[in-house]
């Protein structure tokens, strides 16, 4: 009899018993994205580098430095000279260092430069490493190894011609320097699908004639010529450190946060990554109220 009184009360209700239940479905579905929207995020995140150490900037702030030399985010305040570069290189703690040169972009894609070894080092989710979706790595100095993002939005393929921009968002072109796509990177889910890689001799090269980030008036000089000249860096903007010893990562830590020639900043990527998500804190207990 009570089920019946309650199937006649809720018929007689439809309208209003429909509105409540679509009420609680929405409440119910937003809070599962908003859910999933955060822990998705922090995931992403954290699977972006894998196997990394420290990372070596000029000193600035942890987050920072992980934003622009990780993630492709902001600019860094300095470079490091290729000097201290060597002797960090050169400390028997490091097992191997990959240097990061950005500065660079291709229709407002980052350009990053960067050695043969990044292809080699560089990790994310949890251990896996780049592989090629066609073509090979960069072999000649004006080749260029393009994200799945770049190659799939600009529509590129290997033999592609391009041309890099200096800065982000200049109008100011190395015409006089094309690259050529070598090779398209498998899809990652990180910031390198949406990277231009070229190596750091093709970073000078294409600076050659530039001074004070503006081009040297009336001077252009022939890729020929370009091509027989010692093009060592003579900075980079930071570093990927892989430490020989787990136990040795502190000591060369504070090793390079003391280092005396100039002012560096070493991190481990996971603690910046917390600092990183202590300071989004306030939007993400915003997402949760919601």
């Amino acid at each position: 009899m009570m089920v019946r009184l309650a199937l006649r009360s809720l018929h007689a209700r439809a309208l209003t018993v429909a509105m409540t239940v679509l009420a609680i479905a929405l409440s119910v579905a937003l809070f599962l994205g908003v859910e999933k929207i955060r822990t998705g995020a922090k995931a992403s995140f954290a699977d972006t580098i894998s196997g990394t150490d420290l990372i070596v900037g000029a000193r600035s702030g942890s987050v920072q430095l992980l934003l622009y030399s990780v993630f492709r985010i902001g600019n860094a305040t300095n470079n490091i000279t290729w000097e201290s570069y060597q002797d960090i290189a050169n400390r028997p703690e490091v097992a191997w260092i990959v240097p990061i040169s950005l500065g660079d972009s291709h229709r407002q894609f980052r350009v990053m430069g960067t050695s043969r070894g990044f292809f080699d080092h560089y990790r994310y989710r949890q251990g896996r490493g780049l592989a090629m979706a066609d073509g090979l790595v960069m072999d000649d100095l004006f080749d260029a190894v393009i994200g799945a993002d770049v190659a799939t939005t600009l529509g590129y393929g290997v033999d592609q011609p391009i041309i890099v921009a200096h800065g982000l968002a200049s109008f100011s072109e190395h015409k006089d320097q094309p690259f050529r796509v070598s090779g398209i990177l498998e899809k990652t889910g990180t910031p390198v699908d949406r990277t231009v890689i070229v190596s750091l001799e093709a970073i000078e090269a294409i600076h050659v004639d530039w001074q004070g980030g503006a081009q040297i008036l009336g001077q252009s000089t022939p890729v020929e010529k370009i091509r027989q000249m010692t093009l060592t860096p003579k900075a980079v903007t930071a570093a990927l450190i892989g430490v020989e010893s787990p136990l040795r990562t502190f000591a060369l830590q504070r090793a390079i946060n003391t280092y005396r020639e100039e002012p560096l900043l070493a991190i481990l990527p996971g603690v910046a990554l917390q600092e990183l998500w202590g300071i989004v804190g306030v939007a993400e207990r915003a997402l949760l109220a919601v």
